[in-house]
């Protein structure tokens, strides 16, 4: 009897620690799930839905690695639309501690690296430039290592992030007009439906006074076809580039 009682016991055990993977499975695995919820993430409340996803992927085992970075992916979505600077901070925080471990899992793909050098960027940004001009050289290290790995990776990510960087820092610390176009151009080529690419490269334009280069790089971002893995962004981008195309240096030229 004693035995059939604990058989019982290490039966139901056995099922209901089995469940949610068998259910996982036939859903698509919970990796599957999450990018699923996250091609979703114009809803807020879907990209956190994949977070979660992410969460219950680690826990299961399945795919640590694949369920770090894609943690630092959609925090830093979440983040980036968050309101409070402070809730930013936190969630970007957040961001930078899982790319951090995706990266200890596999350090030789570029996934990590690229969501760890993003977080960098938008916590240094919630900060303030020069609260975080130490984050410049993880940064560019992060990227670096993206470029000698994929350089088109996300449709040219690192070098966009790198033209950004060589945009924003002052002179004093190492801003570059002309690395920033150079990583700019590079990145546009690898991805030249990527909006943000071509809004940097605006910006870029525009502080070397390339007043119509600036323009046509606007006015592209307004009228493109959206790539159809990027239409929560596209669509934030086109209002990005209709604002900036109503500055006063543009007015002037017409």
């Amino acid at each position: 009897m004693k035995i059939k009682f604990f058989a019982s016991i290490l039966f139901v055990l056995f099922v209901v620690l089995l469940a949610p993977l068998c259910r996982a499975q036939e859903n698509g695995g919970l990796i599957q799930q999450a990018d699923s919820l996250y091609e979703q993430r114009g809803d807020l409340a879907r990209a956190r839905e994949a977070l979660d996803k992410c969460r219950e992927a680690l826990l299961t085992g399945e795919d640590p690695y694949g369920a770090y970075w894609r943690m630092a992916r959609v925090e830093y979505w979440i983040g980036d639309h968050t309101r409070d600077n402070g809730e930013k901070k936190k969630i970007f925080e957040q961001g930078i501690y899982h790319a951090k471990k995706a990266v200890q899992l596999v350090g030789d793909k570029p996934e990590g690296h690229y969501w760890l050098g993003i977080n960098y960027g938008v916590y240094g940004e919630a900060k303030g430039i020069l609260k975080s001009l130490s984050l410049v050289k993880p940064i560019k290290e992060e990227m670096n290592k993206v470029l000698a790995m994929d350089p088109a990776f996300d449709d040219g990510g690192a070098d966009r992030v790198l033209g950004r960087v060589y945009h924003e820092l002052p002179g004093f610390a190492g801003g570059s007009k002309k690395k920033s176009l150079e990583h700019l151009l590079k990145s546009r080529e690898m991805g030249p439906r990527v909006g943000l690419t071509r809004i940097y490269l605006a910006d870029t334009y525009l502080s070397m006074d390339e007043i119509e280069k600036a323009r046509l790089e606007l006015e592209f971002v307004v009228a493109m076809e959206p790539d159809p893995k990027l239409i929560p962004e596209t669509a934030e981008e086109k209002e990005m580039a209709r604002k900036r195309l109503e500055k006063k240096e543009f007015r002037k030229t017409r």
